[in-house]
């Protein structure tokens, strides 16, 4: 099975960025990890990341077809992206919305989260351990895997 890690804005500065609330892993890191646990799985991962809203939905439309599922970190555009929404629906692709903070936890407007009502899960704020427990949950939701 083939599943899409797909991580949206500032996500490429992980590691540096704001390290009291994303961690000290990097990107190249956290995908390594990905495609390691993915392979652990059964998995073959593939991972990709863009600032840009509209490349985003590209990576799902392009997923369309090709992936069984999809762990997706939207970053910031999780609170405004009506075409990541969109897209997802679009996609008809099992999709885990995945964050590295608990976003409960900060900024009111961060509260809102415009996919999270189109994807089968979210799971957040277990910082880059997030990953895996999404490929895991993504690979049990395939699989029919209650446990």
């Amino acid at each position: 099975m083939n599943i899409l890690v797909l991580n949206g804005p500032n996500l490429n500065l992980l590691g540096t960025r704001e390290p009291a609330i994303y961690g000290h892993t990097t990107l190249p890191e956290i995908e390594a990890a990905c495609v390691a646990h993915g392979a652990a799985l059964g998995l073959s991962v593939t991972c990709a990341q863009s600032n840009v809203e509209g490349a985003l939905v590209d990576h799902l439309h392009a997923a369309r077809g090709t992936v069984a599922g999809v762990v997706l970190n939207a970053g910031a555009y999780t609170h405004s992206s009506i075409a990541l929404r969109d897209a997802i629906t679009a996609t008809a692709l099992p999709v885990i919305e995945l964050h590295l903070s608990n976003t409960h936890a900060r900024e009111a407007f961060r509260h809102v989260s415009l996919i999270a009502p189109v994807c089968i899960g979210v799971i957040q704020g277990f910082g880059a351990r997030g990953y895996p427990l999404a490929l895991t949950a993504l690979h049990g939701h395939l699989t029919g895997d209650t446990a």
